[in-house]
């Protein structure tokens, strides 16, 4: 992300905070929802405003899972690794996805279309193991159901189309 943008953004969200150092966590929230995801540059830019040390933003900020440190793919990948996905091979499933995609959890693919990220439960126990694309789930997950999935993503998207799916997989 540019410098001049990541600047500008910052500007309008500290201009409407307090310079407290108690109002870190709700300012980092807002930095995340507008850029997806927490830029070095930000939190530099959030620690210069609170007078804290990026080492004391950084603390905090990868404390909670809720922050990021990478931006989100356009198609955001939660894998569920509660008690009941875990048991029903979600761990299986993740070590596929990476495999697949080319990149580890919280990752992003070169292309940004995926990101990968490993979540403690999702609340879908009863269709274990779940993962969870944007905000659509997909049950009963298995390492072979991965890469149908994936190619079902592209496909809708446009980026690939059907025909030429079909003949990939006759040639293999």
């Amino acid at each position: 992300m540019q410098e001049k943008t990541v600047r500008g953004k910052l500007a309008e969200i500290l201009a409407g905070c307090e310079k407290d150092r108690s109002r870190l966590i709700p300012i980092l929230q807002r930095v995340q929802d507008a850029f997806g995801y927490l830029p070095r540059d930000a939190m530099s830019e959030v620690g210069s405003y609170l007078g804290m040390t990026d080492v004391q933003i950084y603390g905090v900020a990868s404390f909670y899972n809720y922050f990021r440190f990478t931006p989100l793919g356009k198609y955001p990948i939660q894998m569920c690794m509660g008690t009941a996905c875990h048991m029903m091979g979600g761990g299986l499933v993740l070590e596929a996805l990476e495999r697949a995609l080319d990149i580890k959890v919280s990752g992003i693919t070169e292309d940004g279309d995926f990101s990968l990220d490993r979540v403690a439960c999702i609340g879908c126990c009863g269709l274990a193991p779940v993962m969870m694309i944007g905000k659509r789930i997909y049950p009963k997950m298995t390492p072979a159901t991965v890469d149908e999935v994936l190619v079902n993503l592209k496909i809708q998207a446009g980026e690939v189309s059907p025909e030429n799916d079909d003949q990939t997989a006759k040639e293999d």
